[in-house]
């Protein structure tokens, strides 16, 4: 984990590596959860005799909710002490490389890639990937920007 106590620290660790952060279970009923928050509710998510039978293996978590959970991993390895809000301004570049299936556990790593003072905030650019512990490499990768706002508001 890195903890610093401003966002603008951020600016020396720039190509590092961060992680992996902790395990995080996928239970069928998350992915239920969230096929009853979205209305996406596809055999290939909720349906475990018929993806077992015609792909043979659990149900598949959405890769959206996958993708959600990226907040809570980042949470996890980078800290910040001192800062106002922090706004998830988007994402650059998003890939879901392998399915990750109900029963497994997904944890991240971040790698800094890009920060920037500007007049308000520091804008952070992160490549995360996101892997299953079952696999070795990612299942999924993100380019993660998050806006870092100081306390009184100023970015410098």
């Amino acid at each position: 984990m890195l903890e610093i106590h401003t966002p603008q620290e951020l600016l020396r660790h720039v190509g590092e590596i961060i992680g992996p952060g902790k395990w995080i279970d996928i239970p069928q009923s998350r992915i239920d959860a969230f096929a009853d928050a979205t209305d996406d509710r596809q055999w290939i998510h909720l349906d475990a005799a018929r993806t077992q039978k015609e792909l043979g293996h659990a149900p598949v978590a959405h890769g959206y909710l996958t993708l959600s959970m990226l907040a809570v991993m980042m949470y996890d390895l980078v800290r910040i002490a001192t800062h106002g809000r922090i706004v998830n301004y988007g994402l650059n570049k998003v890939r879901f490389i392998a399915p990750v299936l109900a029963g497994d556990r997904v944890r991240a790593e971040v790698k800094v890639s890009q920060v920037a003072c500007e007049d308000n905030f520091v804008r952070a650019i992160f490549d995360v990937s996101i892997f299953v512990e079952r696999l070795e490499k990612p299942a999924m990768i993100a380019q993660s920007i998050v806006l870092y706002f100081n306390q009184d508001g100023s970015g410098k």
